[in-house]
């Protein structure tokens, strides 16, 4: 199983020169190709998690090192499907380095699953993981996107055409983009905290315990409804949802590191070392 997660980081990296060369270059070959091998270290990435669930016999989130490949696979699955559907091929400049980035920390992290009974033992547990994460991933390009906007937007404004403005789709593009992002993210994360609830409730008894993750999960929840309400009442679009869309994302980074490290919860058992 070594071999495949080097292949499957090998793949990951591969696609960010790719992307990289296609970034300087603008040959379509090499977006196509560095697409291809994205998608195969995707489906070999899906093989690991397979194959993890079959030994363990329960998702494998038994540590910090497997949660964090969960993410990966997340961001590469969100990534693939708006490729599909938006062809918006700088997007990947992001998004490749990203998941190569947490898939090499992923695999230097200790492997050894903490014991906590029967907590993974769940429909609902296996439910609330996938949605919270493909909610994340939704969220982690949405950020991607707001900052292209921003490169562009700056590019534009100084009326000085030159590397990125040439390289870069339109602001319209990037905008609607990054709106679907966030709405796909929103009902995944409310998905995902809804099944929370449940298995909170088969667990522990209880609906909500005020844990720190739950807590900092709810402020994320009502912040990113607040970026749509503003954007659905208001015109709120351009470059001030870039800009709240790398805010949110920064929330669900200390809600994802800082809380489970610094706070207390029982959630800490998901992803320590």
């Amino acid at each position: 199983m070594k071999i495949i997660i080097n292949i499957t980081i090998f793949f990951y990296m591969l696609s960010t020169t790719g992307y990289i060369a296609y970034l300087f270059m603008q040959k379509d070959l090499l977006q196509r190709m560095a697409f291809y091998v994205l998608l195969a270290g995707f489906l070999s990435h899906s093989a690991i998690i397979f194959y993890d669930f079959l030994q363990s016999g329960s998702f494998p989130i038994h540590n910090l090192s497997e949660t964090l490949s969960i993410a990966g696979w997340a961001i590469a699955s969100v990534f693939l499907i708006l490729q599909y559907k938006f062809n918006l091929k700088i997007l990947g400049i992001y998004a490749a380095p990203l998941i190569t980035l947490v898939m090499v920390i992923a695999s230097q992290l200790p492997k050894e699953p903490v014991e906590v009974g029967n907590l993974f033992d769940s429909f609902w547990l296996i439910f609330h993981i996938i949605t919270i994460f493909i909610g994340e991933g939704s969220f982690a390009l949405a950020c991607g996107v707001g900052l292209l906007y921003l490169v562009q937007e700056h590019a534009i404004k100084s009326k000085r055409h030159g590397f990125f403005f040439r390289r870069l789709p339109s602001l319209d593009l990037l905008d609607n983009t990054g709106y679907v992002c966030i709405i796909t993210g929103f009902t995944m994360l409310t998905l995902g905290l809804i099944s929370g609830f449940v298995y909170a409730k088969s667990v522990w008894g209880r609906f909500w315990s005020w844990d720190p993750k739950e807590v900092w999960s709810g402020i994320t929840w009502l912040l990113y409804a607040a970026i749509l309400h503003q954007r659905l009442t208001t015109g709120w679009r351009g470059r001030r949802a870039a800009i709240m869309a790398i805010v949110g994302f920064a929330v669900i980074l200390f809600t994802f590191f800082g809380v489970n490290f610094l706070l207390e919860g029982h959630h800490g058992s998901f992803t320590k070392i």
